[in-house]
């Protein structure tokens, strides 16, 4: 079985539609709660903390707004799914007429949320406990609706009968750093495959 060439975008964008969703809800649900940030894409490679101060939430002085992305970790062979397969040689190939990939792929792809955290003032003084108590609590919820989200919406996108297969990662803070606070949640779906095209004979 090969893989379908859009299966990796597919996986992405269902995954950063799942997490925006659920963001919007939970500030819906949860007063003081900011929804999912205008600035929400995908993005190549390893993500740039360009902004966390998105202003079409809220102000950045509530610690709200945001830069919600998702980028590939990695792609890698699984008989075993989540564990990589390493029974193989990198470098070892399946011959011409047996094209067929491992028995699953799986990409790895990462989520990351950052918000506005408070910093020290014009005087030189730090953040009060009460204004970093609240980023925190942002973070904290923040946190668990973006794993709810990944554990039960993403398992019901794609045209799989029984859905998707997914395992999720951990979830771990990032920051603060340059004003920003947040999350980074992994999450590993296997892709499905197709039948490699037969080569025809003149």
């Amino acid at each position: 079985m090969a893989l379908m060439l859009n299966a990796v975008q597919d996986a992405a964008e269902a995954v950063l539609g799942c997490v925006c969703a659920a963001l919007q809800d939970a500030a819906d649900q949860v007063d003081g709660q900011p929804g999912c940030p205008c600035r929400s894409c995908l993005v190549p490679g390893l993500v740039a903390w360009d902004s966390c101060d998105d202003p079409c939430n809220t102000t950045p002085a509530e610690g709200a707004g945001g830069q919600l992305s998702v980028n590939v970790a990695r792609l890698y062979a699984s008989t075993d799914f989540p564990t990589a397969d390493r029974t193989l040689p990198p470098t070892q190939t399946r011959g011409r007429l047996t094209c067929a990939a491992p028995p699953a792929l799986a990409v790895e792809l990462v989520v990351t949320l950052l918000r506005c955290t408070p910093t020290f003032d014009e005087r030189g003084c730090p953040p009060s406990c009460e204004e970093l108590g609240e980023t925190a609590r942002i973070l904290h919820t923040d946190m668990v609706v973006v794993r709810n989200a990944v554990e039960c919406c993403l398992p019901t996108t794609g045209e799989q009968r029984r859905g998707r297969v997914v395992f999720v990662g951990e979830t771990r803070t990032v920051g603060p750093e340059g004003g920003c606070v947040g999350l980074e949640q992994r999450v590993t779906v296997a892709l499905p495959g197709c039948g490699c095209p037969q080569e025809t004979t003149p």
